[in-house]
């Protein structure tokens, strides 16, 4: 029989749990810690007094309380030392930013990245370059506390591994390994899928705040999407679930990247809403989407049969998830958010004929409120994640100064 959690385990937990209070809410008052925590004052002055110590917050008397009698100081993150690398590769672009406590952004850079065969030595060579520029800029006293990426593309939770990123010409890939050697901070560098991490990133910042069931859906060439159900994300066995774009919507349809026919992928991605707009021959990427949307709405027909085209396809694919997950709210990332604004009636239409009435009744359906940076955001939180379990012990492996 095992024995409870000992007082030194407890201990952590609670500082992990303050933390994140802390890291996701903003500066917070030890009294309203006190009430969310459910922990006496005396517990929470402890906790607080070692995260001080410890260099991950401070804390600081509040500007102004309205009320009588001694104010109680508010616990504050420490931003501007206490930071992670977050990296973001799509198709067409790249992005790392080092990213502070509490969630704020202090330096990033960003390249197109141009189409074609997937060179992994480039791309680390490159990220791992952005991460350099960055770093000579802090400060003696700053630590770097964890290190992520979103990829599009299917990421083997164990060891970060690229299974299959077929609109990148990723197979196999060891990115998060070899991204780590090129760093060479002595931190692993966490890989997860992006339209996942976009999940994460609504449901912890995001429009998804409050929200234990939702569904994250990610249009970047192709469609990912993130499931969140009873506030965690859905990853499955080895990290591959959220593959939404591969189920098939349409039997014996436009051939899909993965080899099948019919996918969500094939019937709404980029590729199909050029074509049908009689775009192909334009320019690609999310601002030829825009593009088409923004040609539908001034009356131009085969851009608005596009957007009906795609809108009939992405409410049936939404319309299968919504049946199997319920989830109460919808989120659409990437340009997928300019698709759905495009084709909102569309989209509506076919949940209300194909969806469940007691799944759809109080759905709602929203965009991303925190656009392109969704996926980044998310990877920052992925590599936060260690040190908001166990902060104590992630400072001491990092050798914080």
């Amino acid at each position: 029989m095992r024995a409870g959690p000992s007082q030194e385990e407890i201990r952590r937990h609670n500082l992990g749990v303050l933390l994140r209070h802390v890291h996701l809410g903003g500066p917070t008052s030890r009294a309203e810690l006190t009430s969310r925590m459910g922990l006496n004052r005396s517990t929470i002055m402890a906790l607080t007094a070692d995260l001080t110590a410890a260099g991950l917050v401070r804390e600081e008397l509040p500007k102004e309380t309205g009320r009588a009698g001694r104010p109680s100081l508010v616990v504050r993150p420490e931003s501007a030392r206490v930071y992670v690398l977050a990296f973001d590769v799509g198709v067409d672009r790249v992005v790392a930013a080092r990213v502070g406590l509490g969630g704020v952004i202090l330096d990033r850079r960003e390249a197109p990245r141009a189409r074609g065969p997937f060179d992994l030595e480039a791309l680390t060579t490159q990220l791992a370059g952005f991460a350099r520029q960055m770093l000579r800029k802090t400060r003696p006293d700053t630590v770097c506390v964890g290190a992520a990426a979103a990829f599009a593309g299917g990421v083997r939770a164990a060891d970060g591994l690229v299974k299959f990123g077929p609109n990148l010409g990723a197979t196999d890939v060891p990115f998060g390994e070899e991204l780590a050697r090129r760093l060479g901070l002595g931190l692993p560098v966490s890989v997860g899928n992006d339209a996942n991490l976009g999940a994460l990133a609504e449901h912890t910042r995001g429009i998804g705040v409050g929200c234990r069931d939702l569904i994250y859906l990610h249009g970047d060439v192709g469609i990912g999407g993130g499931v969140i159900v009873g506030g965690q994300l859905l990853s499955g066995h080895s990290g591959y679930g959220g593959e939404v774009g591969h189920m098939v919507v349409n039997p014996g349809g436009r051939l899909c990247g993965c080899g099948s026919r019919g996918c969500l992928e094939a019937e709404v991605g980029e590729r199909t809403v050029l074509e049908a707009a009689g775009r192909v021959e334009d320019h690609v990427g999310r601002d030829a989407i825009r593009d088409v949307v923004d040609a539908a709405d001034r009356g131009d027909i085969m851009a608005q049969g596009a957007l009906m085209r795609v809108g009939d396809w992405l409410g049936i694919g939404v319309a299968n998830l919504v049946n199997i997950f319920n989830p109460e709210i919808v989120i659409f990332g990437g340009m997928l958010r300019d698709i759905y604004l495009g084709s909102a009636a569309q989209v509506r239409s076919r949940i209300a004929t194909g969806a469940l009435a007691g799944t759809r009744e109080r759905l709602r359906l929203r965009t991303s409120a925190l656009g392109d940076d969704a996926t980044l955001t998310g990877a920052a939180e992925l590599a936060f994640s260690q040190v908001l379990s166990d902060p104590l012990e992630v400072l001491a492996r990092v050798g914080a100064p």
